[in-house]
């Protein structure tokens, strides 16, 4: 295995690396830093997230920078302001023995007059969000004429969220003499089109298969109903006892919602999402990061830049819109050589969303049963009785206290002490799960879209069911259904909720507090895509039964009527629903959820917008 030295960094940067405790390049680093170093060649990069790819692009970067220079020599575009910071500041840990070096992170959310104060004194290398970027491209306060170096890191999310109007911007005013590196996890046909477009016959280095998921994590999924599926996410919980996990959800209601339920029955969780601000973003990592926090509820965007090595679950809520997604899912565990699990939570409609990703990620994914009740408990047993076995005593601090103890249990004898331990400690969590359902019966059942005499559920009264007149036939997906919806100017961050694809027509949801303003929007503005006129309607019914088909609606025709075919980080208490509950020691802050299949749509988003931008 080479060494930094070896790959031909200098001295200083091999220093730093040092001092932060990188002994060896990882694979991507050793095919790309060498290639950056000796060439001036465009290049792509793929390979999975927790690989090193920030340090792939940055150390080279380093090495040639002309720190004499204050113009801006490197820009680096980011999908989301937590991983611009994150990289903006392993860039500065890079450069620590290097002096002259200026870096500039900018991101919405925070004072973009800071952000021109610090471009204006000179720094040599910006990272940046897409939007924020272009909003200082066009006050004049970024100047990219003497680029030398554009990064796209985690290209394929910066296109799934939007951005590509806003790379398409930036690379324009970007001289045409430079070198641009393009990292990404995946490798859908947007992110080539983009190579195709800005890059000139660039190389290809790969980090293992493109989009194939890590050999460190293995693949599980529970199947679940929707009655079950909370129940499901607290049972894994509570028999993996040292778990330290993010759980994945599709959009923030249902990240806030989750994640409170998780507080409200003692779980040390947190919720991470767009809708709290960068100050509240900041507090729930850094607790996440401490451990104070040990189950993390997010949505993909929000927990992108999250630099934790040590996870020991992911667990997928729901599985994401983009399937691609599961794999930036899937790479946040198993890192720096550790073993990670992957969890995803599926209904019987869902497993067959599991085969597409199993093509991606080159593995298998394994049934799991919902752990029983008795699983749960003799695993947390167990467990305390390790921490008992394994405490360290000092007997100076509690030698005076010894004797009166002695003289209250000497009628006990060994058994008895035992007995009476365990009980006092675990009592609560043997009663809760004492009645325990199987809840592998209970998901095999049909409860997850009907009630109790059969009839379907309806969908969300919040939301409204919108008929629209494009399908796969007409290249639709959901990016660009979102796109469209989003070039409408409805309002600001309008909730989206489920979207169906089928092949000559589809169906989305919207909040119903839009209704009005939706219609009006697409009759006025008389959208087209892919040169065909855009209709949408109002559906009125739920499907009464039966399926449908693959290719659209079973039977009937195309119509806007017709339809769619813990256990760990808490305290025991009496007053828990759950097994225990958290002391006043291990409280935490409460924080604000979204929807399944939901996103949200911003009036400036372009074609393939699907969530909130930060500016």
């Amino acid at each position: 295995m080479s060494t930094f030295i070896e790959l031909g960094l200098r001295e200083e940067i091999s220093k730093a690396l040092t001092d932060l405790g990188y002994e060896n390049p990882t694979v991507i680093q050793e095919k790309a830093i060498p290639q950056l170093i000796a060439s001036t060649q465009d290049l792509k990069a793929f390979a999975q997230t927790g690989t090193g790819k920030t340090a792939a692009f940055s150390l080279p970067i380093l090495q040639q920078l002309d720190v004499n220079s204050k113009e801006t020599q490197a820009i680096i575009l980011s999908p989301t302001r937590e991983l611009a910071v994150q990289i903006g500041k392993n860039i500065e840990e890079f450069a620590k023995y290097i002096k002259g070096v200026r870096t500039t992170t900018v991101y919405g959310g925070a004072n973009i007059d800071e952000q021109i104060r610090s471009l204006k004194k000179g720094s040599q290398i910006v990272v940046g969000t897409p939007g924020r970027t272009v909003d200082l491209i066009k006050r004049r306060a970024l100047k990219l004429g003497s680029i030398r170096w554009i990064v796209l890191d985690e290209a394929d999310e910066m296109l799934n969220m939007g951005f590509k109007d806003e790379l398409d911007q930036v690379l324009e005013v970007t001289p045409k003499e430079k070198q641009t590196l393009l990292f990404s996890a995946t490798f859908p046909k947007e992110v080539e089109a983009i190579a195709k477009n800005y890059m000139h016959k660039p190389i290809e280095i790969t980090s293992g298969q493109k989009n194939e998921g890590s050999d460190d994590v293995s693949h599980e999924y529970y199947v679940v109903n929707e009655r079950t599926r909370y129940e499901a996410l607290k049972r894994i919980a509570d028999v993996n006892t040292d778990i330290y996990a993010i759980v994945f959800c599709r959009t923030r209601r249902e990240t806030q919602e989750v994640a409170n339920n998780l507080i409200k029955d003692g779980y040390s969780a947190d919720a991470l999402h767009g809708d709290l601000s960068q100050g509240q973003r900041d507090g729930v990592m850094d607790k996440f990061r401490k451990k104070s926090i040990q189950i993390l509820v997010a949505t993909d965007v929000a927990a992108r830049g999250l630099d934790v090595t040590e996870l020991t679950h992911v667990i997928n809520h729901k599985l994401p819109d983009q399937i691609e997604n599961y794999t930036h899912r899937s790479g946040r565990t198993g890192r720096a050589g550790k073993k990670g699990i992957s969890i995803a939570l599926v209904n019987s409609k869902e497993k067959g969303k599991l085969r597409p990703i199993e093509r991606i990620i080159n593995k298998k994914f394994i049934q799991t049963n919902i752990p029983s009740g008795k699983e749960i408990c003799q695993n947390q047993l167990m467990h305390l009785i390790d921490k008992v076995q394994n405490a360290e005593v000092n007997t100076s601090q509690i030698e005076e206290f010894l004797p009166s103890i002695y003289e209250k249990l000497e009628g006990l004898d060994r058994e008895q002490l035992i007995q009476k331990f365990v009980s006092l400690e675990f009592n609560t969590f043997l009663a809760y799960y004492e009645n325990a359902k199987d809840l592998n019966d209970l998901a095999s059942s049909r409860g997850d879209s009907r009630d109790s005499v059969g009839r379907v559920r309806p969908r969300d009264e919040n939301m409204t069911r919108f008929f629209i007149n494009l399908g796969r036939k007409d290249d639709l997906n959901p990016a660009r259904l979102i796109g469209l919806i989003n070039e409408q100017r409805i309002t600001d961050n309008i909730e989206i909720g489920a979207i169906d694809i089928l092949d000559t027509f589809s169906f989305f949801e919207l909040d119903k507090n839009f209704e009005g303003q939706t219609l009006t929007a697409f009759e006025e503005n008389e959208p087209e895509f892919n040169g065909r006129g855009v209709n949408i309607e109002i559906t009125k019914k739920e499907r009464t039964g039966g399926g449908r088909g693959r290719g659209g609606a079973r039977g009937g025709k195309r119509s806007p009527s017709g339809s769619e075919g813990g256990g760990f980080g808490r305290k025991r208490s009496d007053r828990s629903s759950s097994p225990r509950r958290s002391s006043s020691s291990d409280r935490k802050p409460r924080a604000g959820g979204d929807r399944p299949d939901r996103g949200t749509a911003d009036k400036k988003t372009g074609g393939f917008g699907r969530r909130r931008r930060e500016s």
